[in-house]
């Protein structure tokens, strides 16, 4: 069988370091296959990543990469599409290393409208340095620094990315691999800020302390949980549960910054003249 994707991977790097069962790898396949959908080039695809289990996806990418500090991919990538406008520029983050170090860069990189390619894996846990709460933990959920259940409010990312200002922003999981493919290949299309949630199974760090010990029982959760956009609307606050929506949840036009840069640059230049 074909598997036009393997192209985009750094074979000498795999197999990947991630636990059985994780949901990064669905993830990083749903990029590869959007950025061929897109047509996107190799030669001119940047993947930046910050630290943490989602963040180690850069290394297996066969793309110009960098693997940058805690929380700091999205002004790194601003960097790159300052510096090379026409560049693809892809940011691979998790929810610690977006929402808690890297929340002020995340606000900021969306109220500019940065054109970039945002992709977050959300995987509910600080899967990497022990399984702590993370800022998008849910509600009464068990983590080893909340080993009675979370009492922080978690983070809405993508309503956090709508007020904040990106111009494109969706969420799907790590089960509706297609569906999560075909909303990262809609952030490519927009001219400015993208922001996609993509739900994705830890059972090692996540699971285990709730009761949903196996990649299946999670897989089959994030199935039977997640909710359609269009069907979200019109479902009953009483019957949303622990039910969440998937879908494209907000897409306008707004000036990018790099554009609006270049006609600093302009202004400032006619002035010298």
């Amino acid at each position: 069988m074909e598997r036009s994707f393997e192209k985009y991977f750094r074979q000498n790097r795999l197999p990947h370091l991630w636990c059985p069962g994780c949901g990064n790898g669905i993830a990083m396949k749903a990029i590869v296959m959007a950025i061929e959908k897109k047509g996107l080039s190799q030669d001119n695809t940047v993947i930046v990543s910050g630290i943490g289990c989602s963040s180690r996806a850069s290394g297996y990418m066969d793309f110009d990469t960098l693997h940058t500090a805690h929380g700091r991919a999205i002004p790194f990538a601003t960097g790159i599409k300052l510096a090379r406008p026409e560049l693809n520029v892809i940011v691979i983050t998790g929810d610690g290393d977006c929402t808690a170090i890297g929340g002020n860069h995340f606000i900021h990189g969306a109220r500019r409208n940065v054109d970039l390619t945002v992709v977050l894996f959300n995987n509910s846990i600080y899967g990497m340095t022990g399984g702590q709460a993370s800022p998008m933990t849910p509600y009464g959920k068990k983590a080893t620094t909340a080993p009675y259940g979370a009492i922080d409010r978690p983070f809405d990312a993508c309503q956090l990315a709508i007020a904040s200002g990106a111009t494109y922003v969706a969420r799907s999981t790590a089960f509706h691999v297609q569906h999560l493919t075909e909303m990262i290949a809609g952030g490519f299309d927009n001219q400015g800020f993208s922001f996609i949630e993509a739900v994705v199974q830890c059972p090692t760090a996540y699971g285990r302390k709730n009761k949903l010990p196996e990649p299946a029982d999670m897989m089959k959760w994030m199935r039977d949980q997640a909710v359609m956009k269009p069907a979200w609307d019109k479902l009953p606050a009483e019957k949303q549960g622990e039910k969440f929506p998937i879908g494209l949840f907000y897409s306008a036009q707004y000036e990018d910054y790099t554009t609006a840069y270049d006609e600093v640059i302009e202004r400032a230049g006619g002035d010298q003249k």
